[in-house]
């Protein structure tokens, strides 16, 4: 039989006339599925399929080219008399690394396949997907198994092997057997956590190290972390990133952006991984200036600002409160797809501009791009911050009937903040009542929040009961129902709350507030006076507090719910964690800056007022994000126009 095939770098070939080794090279060059099917079937008419070489890259083709096949490439797979274990390898290896589950799963079976052939036996690359497969499935009997096999074909001196079994063993959160593995292979130790590093080798096993690092992250055991990541002989540029993701992602945002700059101190460049993990702890803390640098340092060494580090600048300068910058990084994105689209409609949300929100996500819809569920949460949090309900309610209502999304608990937070902040408390009531799912904790602090504000204690007394009992060791409750009854003098039962508080040892997070300058992160505790610069801020407040009073403002002690003499509630609120770094800022920061302030709680109707007149005063723009939103202070006035 003579067969041809067109090839467009070659011109025609007589497959009968060539030698076997074209046959892997045309394979190679096939541009499309089309191709590679044309060739395949001339292939089993020539017979050339049963060259080992060739079915290994018809496989390989069909399992990891842009044009895979995976049900193609295991029916080559079936196909082939003798198939070599690279056949094998490269698909379990496209199996394991696939994010859907029942491939997963299909890896382990495929390798059980394998075995059972015989005709094959595994090798060094065999394992590590059938590791990889075990651990993202938590198969940890069939990992076990596993595990007796590498024993049993020798691979237990393996580096490539053992570094895939201990990350096996981590995933499935078996640490002992884990440390056990990595104590052989890596160091020497008299303990599970208490090792004695032997000092005399130069060079570690860098891997081995890192997973060991990120199990006790994945685990939220920072601490041993820590201790692992300092006892390393060598660290490379994945070490520093499981540490920086792991401070972010556990709420560990200062020492995230303490080892961020550590990793520079140790010229240890970052990579892309590296900004994307820190980002979001610079977003967090408002660390502005540092967000910029990373921005330009991302520029600079041409590291690719795609949607997921385009989305992590725009959430940064968002948050940072810079909404100009961050519509700039979104204009600039080659690519826009939901997640980005989110960011962008988040930042207007977060800065009560409910205006372009809109704008912007129907901009979203215009483009073609399918708004997602963060995407209704953002745009549901604008009309929340400026109070628009119709608007609110229209869009929670395309969600659910045009998009088909199902409202997630976060979704319905949101309505109950806008119905509970616009003073439809009955509505928002009946909303949670009405939830197909449970309301979390979340959901009645929002409803209590709206009760404090419009002063409706009947109702709030209610929610606050049913709050204690979802989650009661959380101050937030007790410290709202303190609140409301102290807001109509009503200092029993005040007293009561606080009793039952103190029997309880539930405390009250306290009011923090940070402020960055020049690059360094400056944090203030109320009536704090542990700065350095302390006597500067007393004296500055001191010169605030004298230029309020000449504008006609007077402290609003309704704010402050403490059975005291007017004085004293006057004096608390003069050294509120705000005002602490508003006078700080001041004497730090030249005019022409703005002073960008983070607080941790929702700030106070007396620090708003206060801040107002100081921006006047003054003549200086200020900038502070709460815990719901931004507000921007300038000539005497708030851009959420005393609507938060």
């Amino acid at each position: 039989m003579n067969s041809t095939f067109y090839n467009p770098n070659a011109g025609t070939l007589n497959f009968s006339a060539q030698p076997p080794s074209i046959f892997p090279k045309a394979v190679a060059e096939c541009k499309n599925a089309r191709d590679l099917k044309q060739l395949h079937a001339i292939l089993i008419k020539t017979g050339q399929i049963h060259d080992p070489l060739t079915a290994a890259e018809v496989i390989r083709f069909c399992a990891l080219s842009p044009h895979r096949d995976i049900g193609y490439a295991r029916a080559v797979l079936r196909q082939i008399p003798e198939p070599n274990c690279f056949c094998w390898n490269t698909i379990l290896r496209v199996l394991a690394e696939s994010n859907d589950e029942h491939l997963q799963s299909e890896a382990l079976l495929l390798f059980r396949g394998m075995l059972c052939d015989g005709r094959v036996k595994p090798n060094r690359f065999t394992f590590p997907s059938v590791l990889k497969a075990c651990a993202r499935t938590s198969r940890l009997r069939e990992g076990k198994q596993v595990h007796g096999m590498i024993l049993k074909f020798g691979f237990d001196g393996d580096e490539f092997v053992i570094s895939n079994l201990v990350r096996m063993y981590v995933m499935c959160a078996l640490m002992e057997d884990a440390y056990s593995l990595f104590s052989k292979n890596a160091v020497n130790s008299d303990g599970p956590y208490q090792m004695a590093v032997d000092k005399r080798r130069e060079e570690g096993n860098v891997v081995l190290w890192n997973i060991m690092i990120d199990g006790h992250v994945r685990l939220g055991d920072l601490k041993n972390a820590k201790y692992l990541f300092d006892e390393m002989p060598q660290r490379s540029v994945v070490s520093w990133n499981v540490m920086i993701s792991g401070y972010a992602q556990n709420g560990h945002f200062m020492e995230a952006i303490n080892m961020f700059q550590q990793m520079q101190i140790a010229n240890v460049s970052p990579n892309y991984v590296t900004l994307v993990s820190v980002l979001p702890a610079i977003s967090r803390i408002g660390a502005l200036e540092l967000g910029k640098w990373v921005h330009l340092y991302a520029r600079k060494n041409e590291i690719e600002i795609d949607d997921v580090l385009g989305s992590a600048l725009v959430d940064m300068y968002s948050k940072c409160g810079s909404i100009e910058k961050a519509l700039q990084v979104f204009e600039r994105l080659p690519k826009r797809n939901a997640i980005t689209w989110s960011a962008i409609i988040g930042g207007f949300a977060m800065h009560g501009r409910a205006e372009d929100a809109i704008k912007y996500f129907n901009s979203m819809e215009e483009a073609g791009v399918t708004p997602n569920d963060v995407a209704f949460i953002g745009i549901l949090s604008a009309c929340s911050h400026s109070g628009l309900v119709n608007e609110g309610r229209s869009f929670f209502n395309h969600m659910v009937k045009m998009v088909g999304l199902e409202p997630r608990i976060e979704h319905y937070g949101c309505m109950v903040d806008l119905l509970g902040r616009a003073g439809h408390l009955e509505e928002a009531e009946e909303l949670i009542k009405n939830m197909p799912i449970k309301p979390d904790d979340v959901i009645w602090k929002a409803l209590l929040g709206a009760c404090k504000m419009h002063k409706n204690i009947e109702m709030g007394e209610r929610v606050a009961e049913t709050l204690m009992e979802l989650a009661p060791h959380d101050s937030g409750s007790y410290v709202a129902l303190s609140n409301i009854y102290a807001s109509l003098g009503n200092w029993e039962a005040v007293s009561g709350v606080r009793l039952m508080m103190r029997g309880m040892d539930i405390r009250k997070d306290p009011g923090c507030s940070w402020i960055e300058i020049h690059g360094i992160i400056h944090e203030f505790l109320v009536e704090d006076d542990a700065h350095p610069r302390a006597k500067e801020i007393q004296a500055m407040l001191g010169e605030i507090s004298m230029k309020l009073r000449s504008k006609g403002y007077r402290p609003n002690t309704l704010e402050v719910f403490l059975n005291v003499v007017e004085e004293e509630k006057a004096r608390a609120l003069q050294y509120h964690s705000e005002k602490i770094a508003v006078a700080f800022g001041l004497i730090s920061i030249a005019p022409q800056y703005p002073l960008r302030i983070v607080k941790n709680l929702r700030i106070c109707e007396d620090c708003h007022a206060s801040i107002k007149l100081i921006s006047l005063i003054y003549k200086r723009q200020i900038i502070v994000r709460d815990r719901k939103r931004f507000h921007h202070f300038d000539h005497g006035s708030c851009s959420c126009m005393d609507y938060w």
